[in-house]
């Protein structure tokens, strides 16, 4: 089958993106993980479904699946490109456009500069809904490692996410830890593993091993994720730069139950077709 994609990138958090408007497209986890290797396929950290829906006052489908080939709720940078690619594609003449995803709606808005903000919904803590085992609600819990003992906090933002306060992102155990972490036992589905360092009250660095795709350049549900648990802990207020290898994204949030907002850039980079 040949298969036309558009290569895209966020921040650096890279994507194929595939129009599934037309003709529905279903691909295999194998035939996934060809399309995502950067050796023998076209290479990205997840690929991006836009399909049509049924759904009323909803314009698009957004489905994304990692570089192995698993389906995932959510995935932020990812929300950014989607926008783009629906307006640059002509597939809609809306600046602001409503996407559903497996764990709920979006509202996508394409600023004058190219800018892209994105209403995330409102953060979840309770550990039955990030999933996370713990016996009660807390900001921060101790996650057992195989040679330490972490401080983490856990929050869903649409996807699950540990967030980890370290000295310095450069010099973190990104590699080490972040596969423990991601793949712990009191996290059912799997987690995001963050490492945030604290600049100042109103920035971070940040770098995040990501469920199914290892580290990333950025990490849109991990940015909003660190900055979320940041102001829990009261080391950080709204709005919040978060420094990622690939770029800045900056994310507000009111507390509570209010959305988190993210923005940040999203650029096409290369189109093609391939076989598969």
């Amino acid at each position: 089958m040949k298969l036309r994609f558009t290569k895209m990138q966020g921040a650096g958090n890279d994507f194929v993106v595939i129009d599934a408007t037309q003709t529905p497209v279903h691909l295999s986890h194998t035939q996934i993980q060809h399309i995502a290797n950067r050796y023998f396929g076209i290479g990205c950290d997840q690929l991006l479904m836009v399909e049509n829906t049924d759904t009323p006052g909803i314009d698009f489908r957004y489905r994304i699946f990692n570089a192995d080939g698993s389906e995932v709720e959510q995935c932020g940078n990812g929300a950014r490109c989607f926008v783009r690619f629906v307006v640059d594609k002509g597939l809609t003449d809306k600046r602001e456009i409503q996407v559903e995803t497996a764990s709920g709606n979006l509202t996508l808005t394409l600023q004058d500069d190219g800018q892209v903000t994105v209403n995330m919904g409102a953060p979840r803590f309770a550990p039955a809904q990030i999933p996370f085992e713990a016996k009660a609600e807390a900001t921060a819990y101790e996650l057992p490692l195989q040679d330490e003992l972490v401080t983490i906090s856990a929050v869903s933002m649409g996807n699950p996410h540990a967030v980890m306060l370290v000295d310095n992102v450069h010099t973190a155990e990104v590699a080490t830890l972040g596969p423990q972490i991601e793949s712990h036992p009191r996290f059912p589905q799997r987690v995001n593993a963050g490492f945030m360092q604290v600049l100042n009250e109103h920035e971070i660095n940040l770098r995040v091993y990501e469920r199914g795709s290892g580290e990333t350049l950025a990490c849109g549900t991990g940015a909003c994720a660190a900055a979320v648990s940041g102001i829990q802990l009261g080391t950080l207020q709204s709005p919040v730069k978060v420094h990622t290898r690939g770029g800045i994204l900056t994310i507000k949030w009111a507390g509570g139950q209010t959305p988190v907002m993210m923005t940040g850039p999203a650029d096409i980079v290369f189109e093609g077709d391939i076989e598969i």
